[in-house]
């Protein structure tokens, strides 16, 4: 997907960091309850220490929804993230993201065609009304929108085993995108095999799967990951363990089931957040998630120590566009009564993917 982001004036692109905290503090004034800071948990500490909620990517969402004085939601996320912020809020809130270049290469590995092409694929193999779409909420509106006519839903990867099971309690099979690891995650804790599923890869025909692969499948998982968890591997884990006998391995089921498989705890990124709340004074924990969100947690909690599990460190590379010059520039825009990189959702589109969002909720 092409997004433009010109680049800042000089005045933000040269100003120092005391420089930038003085112009959004006096925004912040100036706007008052007009304006909402929504922080992802992913996201620099240079930026989350403005932010007025802190959260993952839905729940982020809904508390836009639930502040309708906020004429302004600056989501301080990925591209997806605003989409649903738009989705969800009213008519009279605009939702702005502070670098239009801040997407997601997981939500960007399924675009609208290339689902659509393998829908009409399938239906020429399976029987298309026994086979339900579910999107993992890293995803585009479109997608959403796309599984709300189709008679799937979203899911979170907090709710992704209720959405599943919904799922096929109302049909045969199911086409998860974008994201394989959840899909298989989630699959193989819900008693089913890998022999239940097959990988669907839309750069081949029928997704380089035969007739048959499509029929016996339970679980047609899209040749999607999240680039920052598939860095997460066995090794890295019996590395942590050898040095840290009995420390705790806490991973996101983004992660690869190898890797899922062999660790302490696995679950969502606030599930991650209350393990490392619940674990005692003086545990070591090794946590397969963001580096940016692994690092406050150890800034939080100075009496355990917690660890990045791949000790090279990655950080999202396209959250970490999103920082205190960019922000600065938008909220200073807005003072000015200028809205800049607001993000809108088509009407339609809107009103399919709220239907995907409802259906999750009224799931789980």
């Amino acid at each position: 997907m092409l997004r433009i982001q010109h680049p800042l004036p000089d005045r933000y692109a040269r100003a120092t960091p005391e420089q930038l905290a003085s112009s959004i503090d006096a925004a912040k004034v100036a706007l008052g309850d007009r304006l909402l800071i929504l922080g992802h948990h992913y996201q620099r500490d240079e930026v989350m220490r403005w932010a007025d909620a802190r959260g993952d990517s839905y729940r982020l969402s809904v508390l836009a929804q639930e502040h309708p004085e906020a004429d302004y939601i600056v989501f301080c996320g990925v591209h997806f993230m605003a989409e649903s912020a738009d989705v969800l809020t009213a008519e009279h809130q605009q939702v702005i993201l502070p670098d239009l270049n801040a997407g997601c290469s997981m939500a960007d590995m399924a675009d609208i065609d290339e689902v659509e092409e393998a829908w009409e694929s399938l239906a020429a193999v399976v029987d298309i009304d026994r086979l339900v779409p579910i999107t993992y909420m890293n995803s585009s509106a479109a997608l959403k929108a796309f599984v709300g006519r189709n008679g799937g839903a979203v899911c979170t990867s907090t709710n992704a085993r209720a959405v599943l099971e919904w799922a096929l309690a109302k049909g045969d099979k199911v086409l998860f995108f974008p994201d394989q690891h959840l899909g298989r995650n989630t699959g193989l804790a819900m008693g089913y095999g890998h022999a239940d599923m097959r990988v669907w890869n839309p750069r081949l025909d029928l997704g380089g799967l035969t007739d048959a692969d499509c029929k016996d499948a339970t679980l047609l998982l899209w040749k999607g990951h999240c680039s920052v968890h598939q860095r997460f591997r066995p090794e890295h884990v019996a590395a942590f363990r050898a040095e840290h006998p009995g420390g705790i391995v806490v991973a996101h089921p983004e992660c690869s089931h190898e890797v899922c498989d062999i660790a302490d705890r696995v679950g969502s990124t606030d599930f991650i957040i209350r393990e490392v709340e619940a674990a005692p004074p003086g545990s070591t924990l090794a946590i397969a998630t963001e580096i940016h969100l692994v690092q406050r947690l150890a800034d939080e909690h100075p009496d355990r120590t917690i660890v990045s599990l791949d000790p090279l460190i990655c950080p999202c590379s396209t959250m970490f566009r999103i920082d205190a010059p960019h922000l600065a520039w938008v909220l200073d825009n807005l003072v000015e009564g200028t809205v800049v990189n607001q993000i809108t959702v088509d009407p339609d589109v809107a009103a399919n993917a709220r239907v995907a969002l409802q259906r999750m909720l009224d799931i789980s």
